[in-house]
């Protein structure tokens, strides 16, 4: 790892070069490898060099390319690319998990983070206990001597709740516990969980890695040992690894990432800015506005409030269809970290799964919208949320008039 500046080593960490001096990365588009005689292959089986390779479920040189380079970003000795930000998740929670662990975690997750907690790793007997991650009286409660590992996002979706990470590692570390953040919302730019105590830092990297809608991928970033001694043999032989081909698209991206996350970041805070005033919307959730519970937190954590917003229109689900409908920049789709404008109904999509007193503990209301802001002019989006609220409330006056009697 070098001491290279964010920028620097998106563009140039890990990068190998075959003997033909290519500038750009090089896709090595292969399952297997060549060796040069039996004993050779006999020889790597038993104990594969730092530079050799066996099958490409193992590893690949491209792959490898990918995973030194997003380690070096997150600041950890080593990291695991893997098919998709949950076989990332997955992965980190059952490769070091048994029957009779004890894992705490918060409550506010994505629908497929809670379906692994609540049916995968209850199936096969070990204890979770949810909490509310903002809540630090409720982790120390929950977190006690014998507790394996906690897990939480770092910024909660749909509700960009934050959770301290230093304090909760803190707590979990008094027990021995392994710190485990899945920190897509926050994003590799503004992340420093692992410098706040996280062990283990997980990323969907579908989402604002490769930053155009292209590949599903994830990662897991940790200390070597934990890395090649605990996640990798489940990994490996479960077959949940990256491809090489979306470890080349994944390398392409990075080299925008910061860039791109900044200049989303600051669009996020005009939009958020525009939507507080608009008596349209009843609520506007964003970590960067001053008037956000957890700004403080979100500015010492981050130092940005992220990219995607969240606010409720009023008039509940139906007239945050029509709202939707009405989008002429935004694109509805359920993915976020996009170099396009996705605005997203949680309560029908992302967490549709939810039974409703769970989505109403959390906060996702029916009105309830997540914005991925994206790289188009924050004028223009802007404009576009404004004339998709009008039409909303035209449509709205319209039919109280037409229900009225004469």
């Amino acid at each position: 790892m070098t001491d290279w500046k964010t920028r620097t080593k998106l563009v140039h960490e890990g990068t190998r070069r075959s003997q033909y001096g290519e500038m750009a990365e090089a896709i090595f588009l292969t399952q297997g490898f060549a060796y040069d005689s039996a004993e050779q292959a006999e020889a790597r089986f038993v104990k594969a060099g730092e530079d050799e390779f066996i099958y490409a479920r193992y590893g690949n040189p491209t792959t490898r390319m990918f995973e030194e380079r997003i380690a070096g970003l997150e600041g950890t000795e080593d990291a695991f690319a893997t098919a998709s930000g949950m076989a990332a998740v997955n992965g980190a929670l059952v490769s070091m998990l048994r029957a009779g662990d004890h894992v705490v975690s918060s409550r506010a997750l994505f629908g497929s983070c809670l379906y692994i907690l609540e049916e995968v790793l209850a199936r096969y007997g070990v204890n979770v206990t949810f909490v509310d991650g903002a809540d630090l009286d409720q982790w120390r409660k929950a977190v006690v001597p014998g507790t394996k590992a906690v897990f939480f996002e770092s910024m909660s979706n749909p509700t960009l709740e934050l959770v301290d990470i230093r304090s909760v590692a803190e707590i979990a570390h008094a027990v021995g516990a392994v710190v485990i953040v899945d920190n897509v919302f926050a994003t590799p730019i503004f992340s420093r969980a692992v410098e706040q105590g996280a062990d283990v830092v997980v990323y969907s990297t579908t989402k604002h890695i490769d930053g155009q809608g292209r590949a599903l991928g994830g990662v897991v970033c940790g200390s070597k040992d934990w890395i090649r001694k605990v996640l990798e043999p489940y990994m490996k032989h479960t077959g949940g690894s990256m491809s090489p081909f979306t470890a080349w698209m994944h390398l392409n991206g990075m080299a925008t990432l910061d860039l791109r996350c900044r200049a989303m970041a600051d669009s996020a805070l005009k939009v958020a800015a525009a939507l507080e005033g608009d008596a349209r919307v009843s609520k506007v959730i964003y970590p960067g506005l001053a008037s956000h519970p957890q700004h403080a937190l979100a500015m010492a954590q981050m130092g940005s409030g992220g990219t995607l917003v969240t606010f409720e229109v009023k008039g509940g689900k139906e007239a945050a269809f029509r709202f939707m409908n009405a989008l002429e920049i935004a694109k509805i789709s359920n993915n976020l970290g996009d170099a396009k404008t996705i605005a997203t109904h949680p309560a029908t999509t992302t967490h549709q799964r939810l039974p409703q007193d769970q989505k109403d503990v959390l906060g996702i209301t029916p009105g309830l919208i997540r914005l991925s802001v994206g790289l188009e002019d924050a004028d223009d989006l802007i404009a576009d949320l404004r004339q998709a609220l009008a039409k909303e409330i035209g449509r709205a006056s319209c039919r109280e008039r037409v229900s009225s009697p004469v």
